[in-house]
């Protein structure tokens, strides 16, 4: 064929005008899926498919429009023409249509896939937070210490916290605890991950850099669904000026995310926690080891932190923020690692009320003042009401909500507890304690199954968590009495970890720990004993080690090679006793001390005075345990129906960390009582499960 014929050929044949018509359509196919798509989030590369299959589509539909008229015999007579032409013409729109129709069948097949995906995801994130991602919602990450000085790691923290409270007092934002945020990266590489875990739109990462008395901050805000940066900035002031580099920040972070400020949140943003730098710089560094003993429990960072803030006190004798932290470090002493005297507890009253004084409107100090009404007195209702105006200062002070529930589940409101817990989850949802002490509502609860979820829950988030590996052994002891199984899950946990939370106490598991208790379960008192070998650093760990190795042996009825160490218990004790005559945790153990020396009536009438001096109606968690603890002791003097009595009564209420029918069946401190009939009537009956 000629060239001339051919493209006259094409012409007759309407090829030209299926290419113009194709061009056209498929030109306005593209644009308008580039404008639609992005409305439905979907990435780029759906849009680039769309285009690649529409360029694919052109020669396929000129092809197809020239081989529509070719018959067997050739081309068709000139007298067909006519019929065919219309024929054609139908043809025509047949072929566009099918091929478009194709490609935008494909287009929202890929679209479809992408946003069901996207969906299904959405839906499981959302059913994790509870609630879908508000957009006016951040997480401020740890900020990188990129000072020569790699010891000044606390100031970068020091400044990322203080952003962070600021943000916190705003209303209309969600922001996310430190405990959460300090899990991270100062710059993950998965940002979208991070949204989802946080439950946040936004994050913003930051930088420190202190030279002498100059110091450079850098922040970026970024979209952290998109993973796209909203605005970075960087200030390089003075020392002295990074109060306002602060407030500039956190207002800026404000603007950004359009929330709105009452005028009392906008002078939060503004206020400086002290105008002594010295002071501020001292604070800092008692932060950074106040972290350090709040996940490690010992004393000697307990008591760096307050040495620290001291310091800045000091300086700067109207520093309240330093002041309710001091409070709150002297608190969390006497609660986690050892009771203080009266006098002790004055003088920590005596700063809790002079923080109040100096920053009425600072929700921190309320904070404090209510965990020195809870842990140092339990004064129920004067904490409730510290916290909730720490709550009405701070409404992002997740501290304030979780001890709130903490106060309740003492008082025994136990559905009020669960919903304030999960409550301060949403506000910090990477808090392994918090997650462990949602397991350790349930257990008494005897909600087996809650509670073994939520302790694997804070096991994921961190694998030290000791409140974590506690609620897990207890949900499968108590609820399944499966030493196999609690034996395999003791396995996975870190070795060095004893399992002491010595927050909890009454019975005997509390003095000897979780670990070594597992051991007891399985009647191998020579692993449990081991456990115990290493000597104790301070005298309330000496004191925690004799007792453990003095339980065990009574347990594994060993009470000749009780007698050496039980005499030297007994001695520590009692003088601890002089000293501190409220300390209940040294009444229980000197209990089991007396049972190793055969003083059993002395035995006994500790343990009842302990149990007398915190009943249930005092404390529904720690009463509970004491009574147990009290029923064991008179397990093992001859007073069978007595301890019948207390524990059919535990079985009633909601005391299943310490009691529950699995258990009893299992563990040896009910040995010499295991056949009586009233012990065997009550494990043929009934427990009491849920509030």
């Amino acid at each position: 064929m000629k060239i001339d014929n051919f493209f006259s050929e094409l012409k007759r044949r309407n090829v030209y005008k299926v290419a113009v018509a194709y061009a056209v359509v498929g030109w306005l196919v593209v644009q308008i899926s580039s404008t639609v798509l992005p409305t439905f989030h979907a990435p780029e590369w759906v849009v680039q498919t769309l285009v690649v299959l529409v360029a694919l589509g052109f020669p396929i539909a000129l092809v197809i429009a020239w081989a529509f008229e070719l018959t067997p015999e050739g081309l068709k007579r000139a007298e067909d023409v006519d019929r065919a032409t219309e024929k054609r013409a139908k043809t025509y729109t047949w072929i566009y249509v099918v091929v478009v129709g194709a490609v935008l069948s494909i287009a929202l097949f890929l679209l479809g896939r992408y946003t069901a995906t996207n969906t299904a995801s959405a839906a499981r994130t959302e059913a994790a937070t509870g609630s879908s991602i508000p957009q006016k919602s951040i997480a401020v990450l740890p900020f990188e210490n990129l000072s020569d000085d790699k010891n000044a790691a606390y100031f970068a923290d020091g400044i990322q916290d203080e952003i962070l409270t600021k943000l916190a007092s705003i209303a209309d934002l969600k922001v996310i605890s430190r405990t959460s945020t300090a899990k991270y990266k100062s710059k993950p590489e998965d940002l979208k991950t991070v949204s989802q875990q946080l439950g946040v739109a936004t994050v913003l990462e930051g930088s420190v850099q202190k030279a002498g008395d100059k110091v450079r901050v850098n922040v970026q805000l970024i979209d952290a669904r998109a993973d796209s940066h909203l605005w970075a900035k960087s200030y390089d002031r003075e020392i002295k000026d990074v109060f306002a580099v602060e407030s500039e920040v956190a207002q800026e972070i404000a603007d950004s995310l359009q929330a709105k400020l009452s005028p009392a949140e906008a002078s939060t943003l503004a206020t400086a926690p002290t105008k002594d730098t010295a002071a501020y710089d001292l604070f800092l560094k008692g932060e950074y080891e106040e972290r350090l003993a709040d996940s490690s429990l010992k004393a000697e960072s307990f008591d760096q932190a307050a040495a620290w803030y001291r310091q800045a006190i000091a300086r700067d004798p109207n520093f309240a923020l330093a002041m309710a932290r001091l409070v709150q470090n002297r608190i969390a002493y006497h609660w986690f690692v050892e009771q203080m005297s009266e006098a002790e507890l004055a003088q920590v009253r005596s700063v809790a009320e002079k923080a109040v004084a100096l920053a009425p409107n600072l929700a921190q100090v309320h904070v404090a003042l209510g965990q020195f009404y809870y842990h140092g007195y339990r004064q129920y209702e004067q904490a409730l009401a510290e916290f909730e105006r720490a709550l009405q200062l701070q409404p992002n002070a997740s501290a304030a909500l979780e001890y709130s529930g903490y106060v309740h589940r003492r008082q025994g409101q136990w559905e009020r507890c669960l919903a304030e817990l999960k409550r301060a989850l949403e506000a910090d949802p990477r808090n392994a304690s918090l997650a462990a002490n949602v397991s350790n509502t349930y257990i008494p609860l005897r909600m087996w199954k809650e509670a073994g979820l939520a302790a694997r829950h804070s096991l994921e988030l961190d694998p030290y968590a000791a409140d974590g590996m506690r609620t897990l052994l207890g949900s499968i002891v108590s609820g399944s009495g499966d030493i196999n199984e609690a034996q395999r899950v003791l396995a996975t946990f870190p070795t060095e970890n004893k399992i002491l939370v010595s927050s909890t106490f009454g019975n005997v598991r509390d003095i000897t720990g979780d670990r070594a208790y597992v051991f007891v379960f399985a009647q191998d008192f020579e692993a449990a004993l081991k456990l115990w070998e290493t000597a104790g650093r301070t005298a309330v760990d000496e004191r925690r080690r004799l007792s453990a190795r003095v339980a065990i042996r009574v347990l594994g009825g060993d009470l000749i090679g009780a007698q050496a160490e039980a005499e030297k218990a007994r001695q520590l004790l009692e003088e601890r006793l002089r000293e501190l005559p409220n300390d209940i945790s040294s009444m229980t153990q000197l209990s089991w001390v007396y049972l190793a020396l055969k003083r059993n009536s002395d035995a006994t009438e500790l343990a009842r005075q302990a149990a007398n001096r915190l009943p249930p109606e005092k404390d529904a968690v720690v009463g509970n345990e004491l009574l147990t603890g009290l029923a064991e002791i008179e397990a093992r003097t001859g007073a069978t129906a007595d301890a019948v009595a207390i524990l059919r009564q535990q079985l009633s209420v909601p005391a299943g960390g310490s009691v529950s029918i699995a258990r009893l069946k299992i563990d040896p401190v009910w040995d010499p009582i295991r056949h009586d009939p009233g012990f065997q009537q009550l494990l043929a009956g009934a427990e009491h499960i849920g509030p």
